[in-house]
């Protein structure tokens, strides 16, 4: 009976219900949890109400639910996937357009939902700290177009915590994509022709598109001659300044020209990809002559390594924002501290399984058994009884966390990558397993100071890498969680992820550990997609990067010192990577990095005597 049912439990049951309403679907499986709200297939997951809801946070829990709602509604994933980007940047503002037109669609015609929408939204910039931006990064780009776009769908204002960034942005925005918003509004009824939109939105921007752009013109050229002349009537005050041949591929001499006078981007600087006229270059394509290419299976080699840089997190921002930052990751992980501490429980007790030491007994020399004692009070010609402990086969071990910091990390991938490493750092420990957490990124987009001197050079042919590296020691193996922990905040910087050369870091983290004493050497990669880097890509081998990376990963698993493993968020890592899984959702990422290393430890087998009468943990 309804009437027996607690306030909570009504709440979950009319949420539930108006979501499967809303979406339309009756097949959906809902289920509320301590988990961050999710979405995988038909199954739909919601955070617990608390037991005393307020009003704020009711709207808030409601939004969540209306908002998977809609884009189980109005979102076609194959529409999505065919005309999605490839580029980091491209796709997180293509992503953030699309998410602005399913929940305007349900604005429009609830205003109910509208107002749930607004309390999540406005939650979820406070909770990201938006209040507090004081300049444009390309970390808010993506947030800026959605809610300018969310601004014209729905002529709602921004959150009010987000009002501050959108105000920042709205006049180098508006100048630029005034237009394409217009075609937005024109086309929400219409999927595709909302992507194509979308696309062009991208283009005006300078932003490019990615190396998944061919496949996605072909598909234009085969809507006609029609649709291409729209695209080009569209685009054309851009085409005009010069941004569209490097978007379409047309001869790279006039890309070059542009590049040789940007040429000089700061080594730390915030510039944005494509954020300028002068783009000095595209990642190469497939089928796509690069310029000056000699040898498509030319060796790996970088071009200058005097700007690279091995940084320990603490040295990359003061004291002060380190403890801010880490006091943000601190609220974040307040979400899923219930769910990942369960999990790493139970890792936890796998391993203290592991490390356990095992008695022999009834032998004729060792340690005498004090308990047999009284059989030789009663009967003394028995002899006397020794025992003798036996050593665990449990190796010691250390584990590398090597993350991905590129700019298509941004957001929630890089937060929970970070929360899950915070995690799995404490749980190890514990157990007497030492970790390190390293990060990779450049110093700079679009090259750095090894790109400067390649263009004071003449530009040589095949110059191999023109970025700057960055890596990054969030804590080393010997350092305390307690000492480090507050270097894990970094990751939530703006500014700090840009590109990614994944075989060079993948070398860096591999060296580290061939130098630790443990026996055991684990390395587990995280990461969301292929090495990417414009500069150096624009200049060498579309598949340049990608090749090298195959070549370390082939090499380290050949020498076999160290056992690799990876995961992949939205990417599939399992072509690169021997042992890997791959996940489509974030949140994800603590439990299956908790599962991966057991699955390892399962390899270990704890030591067991002949007759075993009692155990010991050696670790607590």
């Amino acid at each position: 009976m309804a009437q027996d049912l607690s306030p909570t439990e009504l709440f979950k049951r009319a949420t539930a219900s108006t979501l499967r309403a809303i979406a339309e679907r009756d097949d959906l499986t809902i289920g509320f949890g301590p988990e961050p709200p999710g979405l995988a297939g038909t199954k739909v997951k919601l955070p617990n109400p608390a037991r005393d809801l307020p009003p704020e946070e009711a709207a808030q829990l409601r939004g969540a639910a209306d908002s998977m709602a809609l884009r189980l509604r109005y979102h076609d994933n194959a529409v999505h996937s065919k005309r999605a980007p490839g580029g980091a940047m491209a796709r997180a503002v293509f992503e953030a357009l699309e998410q602005a037109r399913v929940e305007a669609l349900g604005s429009r015609r609830m205003v109910g939902v509208g107002a749930n929408l607004t309390a999540l939204l406005e939650e979820q910039y406070r909770r990201q700290g938006f209040e507090r931006v004081t300049e444009r990064t390309e970390g808010t780009l993506a947030e800026a177009v959605r809610l300018l776009a969310r601004e014209a769908l729905t002529h709602e204002p921004p959150p009010p915590a987000a009002r501050k960034v959108v105000e920042m942005w709205r006049p180098w925005l508006e100048g630029k994509i005034a237009r394409d918003i217009t075609e937005l509004d024109r086309s929400i009824l219409d999927q595709d022709t909302y992507a194509r939109a979308a696309r062009r939105l991208i283009q005006d921007l300078d932003i490019d598109l990615g190396e998944l752009d061919d496949s996605s013109s072909d598909d234009n050229q085969s809507q006609g001659d029609e649709a291409e002349g729209e695209n080009q009537s569209d685009s054309g005050e851009s085409a005009a300044a010069g941004a569209q041949p490097s978007m379409d591929g047309s001869p790279a001499d006039s890309a070059e020209a542009d590049a040789e006078e940007d040429g000089e981007a700061e080594a730390d600087g915030e510039m944005m990809p494509g954020s300028s006229d002068d783009d000095p270059g595209r990642p190469g394509r497939p089928g796509q002559q690069p310029r000056g290419r000699a040898d498509e299976n030319a060796v790996y080699r970088a071009f200058s390594t005097q700007a690279d840089e091995v940084i320990e997190a603490d040295q990359l921002c003061d004291s002060d924002e380190l403890g801010r930052l880490r006091h943000l990751l601190d609220q974040q992980l307040s979400h899923l501290q219930s769910v990942i501490a369960r999990l790493a429980n139970r890792l936890q007790r796998r391993l203290l399984a592991k490390q356990t030491r095992a008695w022999e007994f009834d032998l004729e020399e060792g340690i005498l058994d004090a308990a047999r004692l009284s059989r030789i009070v009663t009967n003394p010609i028995l002899p006397l009884s020794y025992k003798q402990e036996q050593e665990t086969s449990f190796r010691d071990t250390v584990v590398t966390l090597l993350i991905d910091n590129s700019g298509s990390m941004r957001g929630r991938p890089i937060t929970v990558a970070a929360m899950s490493a915070d995690i799995l750092a404490r749980t190890l420990e514990r157990c007497a397993v030492k970790v390190e957490i390293l990060g990779f990124t450049t110093r700079a987009w679009k090259g750095g100071q090894a790109r400067e001197r390649w263009i004071a050079a003449g530009k040589p042919p095949n110059p191999g890498r023109l970025n700057d590296l960055r890596h990054i020691v969030y804590k080393s193996a010997d350092a305390p969680w307690r000492r480090a922990r507050r270097n894990l905040g970094l990751m939530l910087r703006e500014g700090i992820l840009k590109e990614n050369i994944d075989g060079e870091a993948l070398m860096w983290a591999h060296n580290r550990l061939l130098g630790r004493p443990e026996e055991r050497r684990i390395l587990m990669v995280i990461s969301d997609g292929a090495p990417v880097d414009d500069s150096t890509l624009s200049v060498n081998p579309g598949n340049y990067l990608e090749k090298h990376l195959r070549e370390v990963i082939r090499e380290i698993e050949k020498i076999g010192a160290v056992e690799l493993s990876a995961i992949g968020i939205g990417h599939d890592v399992t072509r690169y990577y021997r042992r890997a899984v791959t996940i489509v959702d974030a949140e994800q990422l603590g439990g299956v990095m908790l599962e991966r290393l057991a699955d390892l430890f399962e390899d270990e087998v704890g030591g067991t005597g002949h007759r075993v009468r009692s155990r010991r943990r050696v670790a607590a």
